[in-house]
């Protein structure tokens, strides 16, 4: 047996765990029941909230289409306006001239951002002491981002969920555009990657510790945002929604998180570099800015992502033995078939599974960049804002 054999067999065992013990994470079957019938539930006051900054070709389509929502109870929604300087405030007001006083969408201006604090999450906790002033019967926050748009019968799935599990949070990731050809390559793996270091089945489950949202869609009980202290808890950080996922669940609370199908993102990424900055600006956070869980996460991306169709190409050249082409064969097999529900998910040719160790490469380049920058104290940059070593990891 040589090295290669060694180094093949772990990749293989690596798949056979991520498959078979992993919470099954790669499944994607954490998907939201259809809504309730309005007559069929108590309906709990909801006040939506949206942080929008420059989000002028996205904040239209958003805004219809939480005003377009079905929900029979009390529903308010907010746009907390973050000192956009593009046509963001102007679009929204001339939109909410138009929809008149229905579910009371009324607009504010956002604060200036203090020190310590993710603009995000300032513009979210002012909009919810502004909704909470304006509505005290709030029982809900709908929490929601500029570029998502939701169908008309989201929140009422959402409430459906909360009430029927007894969940303190309820959270969606939205489907993300996949079109383009950097889309193709490295969205669906996105979603993968995540699923993979915060399997739903786990953040689910009551019983364990794993715990996960998604920013862009989350309905939380007011009562447990309270009781962790509000968005003030997570003020610094930027990987705010699994930071929030976690300090609800550690504080008692339950919560769910899915794979959408009718809540979609606008953003669309051209090229590479907005997936790009996208990651690199967090990477490192999720890393806890440690060099040695970094260097473990190159080591774990070689060995599991890259190593098999590398070996597979040695073998397929006579570099390696014909147990090192097999072994390291069927652990690029099997890394496909854990790709292909993500892929199916995303209306994408099953050809693609074959691609996700370039897709790997790709964001293993990101994880580096992103140490760089936290390095070299440039922190990263993320809608117009610096955001240097003092924010926090989840």
């Amino acid at each position: 047996m040589t090295w290669l054999d060694g180094v093949a067999g772990v990749a293989m065992l690596a798949w056979l765990y991520l498959l078979l013990f992993h919470d099954r994470f790669w499944r994607c079957t954490e998907r939201l029941a259809p809504p309730v019938d309005p007559s069929a539930a108590a309906w709990p006051a909801i006040a939506a909230v949206v942080p929008a900054r420059n989000e002028e070709e996205t904040i239209v389509a958003v805004l219809d289409g939480l005003v377009a929502q079905d929900y029979p109870g009390a529903l308010s929604i907010l746009l907390v306006d973050d000192h956009s300087t593009d046509q963001t405030r102007s679009r929204a007001q001339a939109l909410t001239a138009r929809a008149g006083n229905r579910h009371g969408l009324t607009i504010v201006s956002g604060e200036p951002l203090p020190p310590g604090w993710a603009g995000k999450l300032w513009a979210l906790h002012h909009g919810i002491a502004e909704a909470t002033r304006a509505r005290p019967e709030t029982e809900f926050y709908f929490l929601t981002d500029a570029d998502i748009v939701h169908s008309p019968d989201t929140l009422r799935a959402l409430v459906g969920k909360a009430a029927a599990e007894g969940c303190d949070l309820v959270s969606l990731m939205a489907k993300l555009h996949c079109s383009t050809a950097w889309e193709r390559l490295l969205i669906p793996a996105f979603v993968f990657f995540f699923q993979m270091l915060y399997p739903f089945p786990g953040a689910n489950d009551p019983r364990r510790s794993t715990a996960a949202a998604a920013g862009g869609c989350v309905l939380i009980r007011r009562t447990l945002l309270e009781q962790i202290g509000g968005i003030a808890a997570i003020r610094a950080a930027l990987i705010d929604d699994c930071a929030l996922g976690k300090a609800i669940k550690a504080s008692g609370g339950r919560l769910w998180v899915g794979l959408a199908d009718n809540t979609r993102s606008l953003r669309v990424y051209r090229d590479l570099s907005p997936i790009w900055m996208m990651v690199a600006r967090s990477a490192f956070t999720q890393l806890r800015y440690s060099v040695l869980i970094l260097l473990g996460t190159i080591l774990g991306m070689l060995l599991v992502f890259l190593a098999p169709p590398l070996l597979v190409l040695a073998g397929a050249l006579h570099a390696a033995s014909t147990t090192t082409l097999l072994v390291a064969g069927a652990a690029w097999l099997l890394m496909s078939a854990a790709y292909l529900p993500t892929l199916r998910y995303y209306r994408q040719p099953a050809a693609l599974a074959l691609s996700l160790p370039l897709a790997a490469l790709f964001y293993l380049g990101m994880t580096l960049d992103s140490a760089r920058r936290h390095w070299w104290g440039s922190g990263s940059r993320w809608k117009g804002r610096d955001y240097g070593r003092h924010h926090a990891p989840i």
